[in-house]
């Protein structure tokens, strides 16, 4: 017999024997909101209260256990009660309690299960303490309960890293007691019946003794400051650890109000940003519309925006067909692909049975004739207008009727592709960012006929491909490539006026960037920027300034990674500044009749940045980008934009439009051309609003 009552929507205590089970039940993660804090702490008490009670289980319904927090209660006041106060009334319980969590216990989910007297997970089960991403600490007790439960090691590796654990991995640690198999209900049931029983062992975390451990302290800083230098949160967390030999009070105490004051460090303001920005933007005018439905992608070009392309479909399991015009080509992308995939298996991220089951679905083939089939076909050629409509006049005739075409093209204007068919309304752009089994974006362009379906259906792709897609009209380079030909210039600019390549880099790394723009042109090439310029000269106006340095490198065969030298010399001794290109950058400075001047780091970053965010404002004034949020993540997943700063125009509040329009008509004091102040910044410095307030009018 068993008695269920509610103790509100989302949490329900059912009385079996002397077991009392607190079931959460709040979907579709069991997200750790008001009223699931507010519900257990009710649940424990009326448990407490009630005499046939004798052990509490907490588990939870559906899929997963607590995943985290609530995302719509971030930013607002704080609802009582706190998670942390509820955890503290759990651990406090006169009865055991103890928790069986299943599927994943992120954040505040596993800072629960942390707060009951015994954890026996159930097999499957991933645990984290992802708050790093944010720009966080664990705020409900992470920092101060772990190190008891599995030491200042572990702790600082799940805090600092934010990775999920699985259930072996938190076993072996000591963060959780047992795994078992079955349904969560009845893990928890069994569990309770085993601490009746005296099998299972009970215990108050807070009570337990920590070790210190010096040399993970020690390991954890130094990692910090070589690989997180402008996160705030990362040496609070290590402090807040250190802090865990003290008692479990004090240290909650600490834990707590550096949580607090994190809340409102920019760091912290810039990665929840980029969080929200990931689902932003599948906010789109076509939401509604229904995708179609893909199976087989046709993927033309074996090269490596076609391989890569074509592993991210393999990876996602669908078929591929890829089209090559000679055997050694094809040859090539098929071997790409394998390497690629080989990888994905050497790193643990693929079986090798996925991996063999891949390569089942790719079919390599001479002949276009064989994309009649495909629900799908990516062109992913050099670019060059010709040659595309060429193709996309074939495909009109070759594919079936309601079939994807899409261009994988950087720059080119997918309108004048699509005027190439006689179906424009299929024709759309999907722009993949190199190496594309890798990297998360994904801009969506969208052609003036594109049919409203074929847009919906480049969002599911990208779901299906785990990419970020974001909407982009149709200009010259889209969002991003547009923006980066205009920032771009900046750098150049630095250089011929005085700066090296190598100073801007290191000013631009300092300021968060992985890499610096001098390293990033080496590493995708420095021949594919001069192939478009190349492209665009015939309509560069007479009145902009133009740098010859990165040209000039490029004519004496110096493309940068594939030759082993470019801004920077690639060889067995390293990386290094190229003397020749140092030699060119005088040669130009000279024949320009420019003396040199120093720019500090902080000049550097103000130039470069206020380009990018000046370009960035256009985008979103020619409704390119639908809002300033899309800019942002188009930066954070393609870009290598730092995830702390949140993107150009978040980063562009934290100056503001005031400081900004200041800053251009400085600028424009020496370059009237290139600085010019968009008319949304100028509108914005005179009414105070901010690109906060677009996205939240959208």
């Amino acid at each position: 017999m068993s008695e269920t009552r509610a103790i509100n929507d989302v949490i329900s205590l059912e009385t079996v024997g002397k077991v009392g089970l607190v079931c959460i039940d709040n979907p579709p993660v069991n997200a750790s909101s008001q009223a699931v804090r507010q519900g257990l702490l009710d649940a424990v008490a009326a448990a407490n209260d009630d005499d046939a009670i004798e052990v509490i289980a907490i588990y939870a319904a559906g899929r997963t256990f607590v995943a985290g927090a609530d995302i719509k209660e971030f930013g607002k006041p704080p609802l009582q009660p706190s998670l942390p106060d509820t955890i503290n009334a759990i651990e406090a319980s006169a009865k055991p309690v103890i928790s069986a969590p299943h599927g994943t216990a992120l954040g505040g989910g596993l800072e629960i299960c942390m707060g009951t007297h015994a954890r026996v997970g159930v097999k499957g089960l991933r645990v984290g303490l992802p708050e790093i991403n944010l720009g966080l600490l664990p705020g409900a007790g992470g920092t101060q309960r772990g190190p008891r439960l599995m030491g200042m090691e572990h702790t600082l590796d799940m805090a600092l890293s934010g990775r999920m654990v699985t259930g072996e991995e938190a076993l072996g640690w000591g963060l959780i007691d047992r795994l078992e198999d079955g349904a969560p209900r009845d893990v928890a049931l069994s569990a309770a019946e085993a601490v009746l029983d005296g099998t299972l062992p009970t215990r108050r975390t807070g009570e337990l003794p920590v070790e210190v451990d010096d040399a993970a302290l020690d390991a954890a800083r130094k990692m910090v400051e070589k690989k997180m230098p402008n996160l705030a949160s990362a040496p609070k967390c290590i402090e807040a650890v250190e802090r865990a030999t003290g008692s479990v009070e004090d240290g909650m105490k600490f834990e707590r109000e550096c949580f607090m004051s994190l809340l409102k460090h920019p760091s912290s303001e810039g990665m929840r940003h980029a969080f929200f920005a990931e689902r932003a933007v599948s906010k789109i005018p076509e939401a509604n519309a229904t995708p179609r439905e893909i199976r087989k992608i046709g993927v033309i070009g074996g090269g490596t925006m076609g391989s890569g392309i074509a592993t991210a479909a393999l990876t996602s399991g669908f078929a591929v067909r890829l089209i090559e015009v000679a055997q050694d080509g094809l040859d090539r992308g098929v071997g790409a692909i394998t390497k690629n995939l080989d990888g994905a298996v050497k790193r643990g991220k693929m079986a090798a049975d996925k991996r063999d089951a891949a390569m089942a679905r790719l079919e390599p083939s001479l002949n276009m004739e064989d994309l009649a089939d495909v629900d799908l076909v990516i062109e992913a050629v050099f670019e060059d207008m010709g040659v595309k409509k060429d193709i996309f006049g074939q495909l009109d005739k070759i594919c079936k009727a309601g079939a994807v075409l899409a261009s994988n093209t950087s720059y080119l204007d997918i309108n004048e592709i699509a005027s190439a068919t006689s179906r424009p309304e299929d024709v759309i752009g999907l722009h993949f960012f190199s190496p594309a089994n890798i990297m998360r974006l994904l801009e969506v362009v969208v052609a003036d006929k594109t049919a409203p379906e074929v847009v919906a259906t480049g969002f599911a792709l990208a779901k299906k491909m785990k990419k970020i897609g974001v909407r982009a009209g149709v200009c010259d380079g889209f969002i991003g490539n547009r923006i980066l030909a205009y920032y771009g210039k900046t750098a150049g600019y630095l250089v011929e006026d005085g700066a090296s390549p190598q100073q801007v880099d290191q000013a631009l790394e300092n300021f968060g960037f992985a890499m610096g723009p001098f390293k990033v042109g080496d590493l995708a090439g420095l021949d594919i920027g001069w192939a478009n310029r190349k492209r665009m000269a015939p309509n560069r106006p007479n009145a902009e300034r133009y740098v010859r340095i990165h040209d000039k490198i490029c004519e004496e065969g110096m493309f940068g990674r594939k030759t082993g030298q470019g801004f920077y010399i690639y060889d067995d001794n390293g990386i290094r500044p190229n003397p020749r290109t140092l030699e060119i950058i005088d040669e130009e400075r000279a024949a320009k009749g420019i003396t040199p001047k120093r720019f500090t780091d902080e000049e550097i970053v103000e130039r470069y940045m206020t380009a990018m965010i000046s370009e960035a404002a256009r985008v979103v004034e020619d409704g390119i980008a639908l809002r300033p949020i899309d800019v942002d993540a188009v930066f954070l997943f393609g870009y290598g934009f730092p995830r702390f700063r949140g993107g150009p125009l978040h980063y562009a509040d934290t100056i503001g439009a005031k400081e900004l329009v200041a800053r251009i008509e400085r600028f424009a004091e020496d370059d009237s051309y290139y600085w010019n102040v968009p008319d949304i910044l100028r509108r914005m410095a005179a009414d105070g609003t901010t690109f906060a307030d677009l996205n939240k009018e959208s």
